[in-house]
């Protein structure tokens, strides 16, 4: 049973639930109309609360309080098509975070450019104990991007996705 309150239309209204012979007596029906009016909205808000998780859906006002919940910082200078771009790039992203593609993919997404990833990591097995350890001694990144690329936002790309231990540097090509 759908009733409107308040030019509302609320799929639940708290008048169907109530014994009829309540209904027309005294300040009940007005009570039950004030009460419907204050929870529709919040009826409507969680029956199309998928709505919201998804960026390419949610209000725009509801994208940063979005972007907060995966940790992503939005510039201030983002339009709203851009924001939810790069949202919805947030599960890949987060998928490689912490090596070379992750920090490759971050600076494409967040900054707009790409970017030449070099580490000093490597992966290796042995079939013996104590073999050789793969890749450089000392950790370091380096990622190389093309001249005229904004590097506030390239560094603040690569700090969101090496490891916090790796010391990085940004070269210009």
């Amino acid at each position: 049973m759908r009733g409107s309150v308040a030019g509302l239309d609320t799929p639940f209204p708290l008048a169907a639930g109530v014994p009829g012979v309540l209904l027309g007596v005294g300040t009940l029906d007005a009570l039950l109309a004030a009460f419907d009016e204050v929870l529709a909205p919040v009826l409507a808000t969680l029956d199309s609360f998928d709505a919201y998780l998804d960026p390419r859906l949610a209000p725009a006002d509801f994208l940063g309080w979005l972007a907060g919940w995966v940790g992503l910082a939005v510039d201030g200078g983002w339009s709203v098509e851009r924001t939810r771009a790069v949202l919805a790039e947030v599960p890949e992203l987060l998928r490689w975070r912490g090596t070379a593609r992750g920090v490759a993919a971050a600076v494409r997404v967040l900054a707009g450019v790409e970017a030449e990833v070099v580490d000093s990591g490597g992966v290796s097995w042995s079939p013996r104990p104590q073999g050789p350890a793969p890749g450089g001694g000392a950790p370091r990144l380096v990622v190389r991007v093309p001249a005229g690329s904004d590097l506030r936002a390239v560094e603040t790309a690569v700090l969101a996705a090496k490891p916090a231990h790796v010391p990085h540097r940004v070269q210009v090509r």
